[in-house]
């Protein structure tokens, strides 16, 4: 099995409002960088976008160490929250909706084939992958940015 290091980020201008995603894959010392945005989106559901293009870009089974500055999405993972959702029709344990439900349902289904262990980096600390997603998910939501009058 392939050790693949994953890092991503999201970014939301305003929250609601443009949105960008930036992932970095590495893989036996080389890199593949993705990244898109949306005009009208949040930052937990940008944060949800650069993971499911990570893993969407596996095209096997690997052992995948996934790194995010998102508690949203890590802790959601690691807590089994997601899986809990799922299980219960995508309903919260107090029984509202869960949030991002069709994405989480993306990932979930991504990650499966995987052997994944998952870290939370503290964001905006110097981390040189986190920084880079950092930057290139604000450069892809400010392609969103409308321009004044």
């Amino acid at each position: 099995m392939d050790k693949v290091e994953i890092y991503t980020d999201g970014s939301c201008l305003c929250n609601p409002g443009p949105g960008g995603w930036a992932a970095i894959l590495v893989c036996r010392g080389h890199e593949l960088v993705l990244s898109g945005g949306e005009a009208e989106s949040t930052n937990n559901r940008m944060e949800l976008q650069g993971a499911i293009a990570a893993f969407a870009a596996l095209k096997r089974p690997c052992r995948v160490t996934f790194c995010s500055d998102s508690r949203y999405v890590v802790d959601g993972l690691v807590n089994k929250w997601a899986k809990m959702w799922r299980a219960n029709g995508w309903r919260r344990s107090d029984n509202k909706p869960a949030l991002n439900a069709e994405l989480w349902a993306r990932l979930l289904d991504l990650i499966e084939p995987h052997e994944v262990s998952y870290v939370w980096i503290k964001g905006h600390d110097g981390h040189p992958y986190n920084e880079r997603c950092d930057l290139i998910a604000r450069t892809e939501a400010q392609k969103y940015q409308k321009e004044d009058g």
